[in-house]
């Protein structure tokens, strides 16, 4: 029997055994109620005090019970949610994988993971890469859901990287929803166009970051402000509810 015959029988056999009853198939992807990528600036601008609020306003969110009702009153009652942190051009990390939440002991690990986990970053602004990076995330997510969300939070412009506008057009026209978290703070000598573009970083982000269905910006005046605002905002984006296109916190 030539070799040709042989290979022609053997992959037969296999197309017979994959084919036949109780053969072991591919299983879907688990479907949840939302993809969520918290999407977090570590950038330069994001001092030490700064980082911390940051990470002590998403660690306490998470467990809040509003958000865990928001999460409960969904279809399936459980959503998926990583987080990453993201700075210049090419400087974005995983810094907890998809995890499914559904209840107050999968919320409580996830906030713990939040608090121990180190900063990644300090670098330049690359909003742009920091939404591609969060797309690539979607696209692996072990998980499946008809809602995809990128939540993002910043306090400055994009200065490192593609232009902005079109990472933000290319993963709306693949139906994901981006929503921005704006932290104001005082204009500085160094970077004053940087944190307080013209026409305010809240109208950067709502012309230039958000896009999709019922996209908002939040706005944080000053970082102390940052917990209720990420609060407010997860219950949005968990609860799909309507949410003004800007709203602000002080």
């Amino acid at each position: 029997m030539s070799k040709a015959v042989r290979l022609i029988a053997f992959l037969t056999a296999v197309l017979v055994l994959t084919a036949a009853p109780g053969a072991p198939t591919a299983r879907a992807a688990e479907e949840v109620d939302l993809l969520l990528v918290l999407s977090s600036d570590v950038s330069r601008s994001i001092d030490a005090p700064k980082f911390k609020l940051q990470r002590d306003g998403y660690a306490a969110a998470i467990v809040n019970p509003r958000v865990l009702d928001a999460i409960r009153s969904g279809s399936l009652g459980k959503i998926a949610v990583t987080l990453v942190e993201w700075s210049g051009i090419g400087a974005q990390k995983i810094v907890i994988d998809w995890t499914i939440i559904h209840d107050k002991a999968s919320a409580n690990d996830f906030s713990a993971q939040i608090v121990e986990a180190p900063r990644a970053f300090a670098d330049r602004t690359s909003i742009s890469g920091g939404i591609d990076f969060a797309m690539a995330q979607l696209a692996r997510a072990p998980f499946q859901s008809n809602r995809r969300t990128i939540d993002v939070s910043g306090d400055g412009t994009n200065n490192s990287g593609r232009d902005v506008t079109f990472a933000r057009d290319e993963a709306v026209a693949k139906g994901v929803t981006i929503n921005g978290l704006v932290i104001l703070s005082q204009p500085t000598s160094w970077n004053a166009d940087h944190t307080n573009p013209p026409g305010g970083l809240d109208n950067y982000y709502r012309n230039n970051v958000i896009g999709g269905p019922g996209s908002f910006v939040m706005v944080a005046n000053g970082i102390e402000a940052f917990g209720q605002a990420i609060l407010s905002k997860l219950i949005a984006e968990v609860a799909a509810t309507s949410f003004p296109k800007h709203a602000q916190l002080r």
